[in-house]
């Protein structure tokens, strides 16, 4: 493998680590502990195992854990009244509400009731906007928040690179994409419908992959030397009858060999979700506490 692997879960510990101890200073400082609270629907498996994460890592990194299990019939009117009671909470920093929603509950309608300054999960409208116009107090993804995080690490300032992005979702291409124009970086979306998206991406010195689909980025795809950052997990079958294993966007084994540095999955952009909700957070709760926010987050 000629490419150096892009260490996620070693970036993610290192993030935590330090928002562990400034979530001690917070607390030193404010008498309180910044507050997370996570609200699930229903009982889907992966949304539960999600919530037990979250939950558990906000935990270890000295902040509060408030969470809101409600059974799968609950009202929308219900699940709406529960935002607006956690918006109120002076207790509360950030609000999280686990997608995806039952069908009876319209989500953008949830997501646009959370105040913008306790959406850590970034995906209201007033947050979107902050991003789109380079506004500071904007919230942004957690996703392609810690794929910034890692593009910095591994290449130092980003101006002037040609970044391709994927994908075109509100949750990963979208801000992903303002984000690296936030660096100075010449930005392509693309997404599955574009013409000539080998060549495309070809002429990227960054490619993002957020398309959601198993190992569609092949070797012949990416320029030599580029920097790919893989955000796609799907489970494909495994090579024993019954089993699944983990795949990304991005054909890994082929993609090494011609790609400068590269993520993998797992263990590439996963880990750095839950701690850029960590960093979200404590970002939030210094906001909202009148605290500047500390450098480094």
């Amino acid at each position: 493998m000629a490419a150096r692997l892009i260490d996620g879960k070693a970036a993610a510990a290192a993030l935590r680590a330090r928002v562990g101890g400034l979530a001690a200073m917070f607390e030193a400082a404010t008498g309180r502990r910044a507050g997370l609270a996570t609200v699930l629907v229903g009982e889907d498996p992966a949304s539960s195992v999600y919530i037990r994460s979250k939950r558990s890592a906000t935990g270890e990194a000295g902040m509060e854990s408030i969470h809101h299990a409600l059974p799968a019939d609950t009202s929308e009117a219900e699940v709406l009244a529960l935002v607006e009671t956690l918006n109120a909470d002076p207790a509360i920093d950030g609000i999280l509400v686990q997608l995806p929603l039952p069908s009876h509950i319209d989500a953008a309608r949830v997501i646009d009731t959370i105040d913008p300054d306790k959406d850590v999960d970034g995906f209201h409208v007033v947050n979107a906007g902050r991003l789109a116009v380079g506004d500071p107090a904007a919230l942004v993804p957690c996703t392609p928040l810690g794929c910034l995080h890692l593009l910095r690490a591994e290449l130092g300032k980003l101006t002037g690179y040609h970044a391709v992005v994927i994908g075109r979702s509100n949750i990963v291409g979208k801000p992903m994409a303002s984000l690296l124009l936030g660096e100075s970086c010449t930005v392509t979306i693309t997404h599955s419908h574009t013409r000539d998206l080998p060549e495309i991406c070809r002429s990227a010195d960054i490619l993002v992959a957020a398309v959601g689909r198993p190992e569609m980025v092949k070797t012949d795809w990416i320029k030599p030397g580029a920097t790919v950052i893989d955000v796609g997990i799907n489970r494909v079958p495994g090579a024993e009858p019954g089993k699944t294993r983990l795949v990304g966007d991005v054909a890994f084994a082929e993609a090494a060999e011609v790609a400068g540095a590269i993520t993998p999955v797992p263990g590439g952009v996963g880990p750095m979700t839950i701690a850029m909700l960590l960093r979200n957070t404590l970002v939030a709760a210094h906001r909202r506490a009148g605290l500047p926010q500390p450098e480094g987050l």
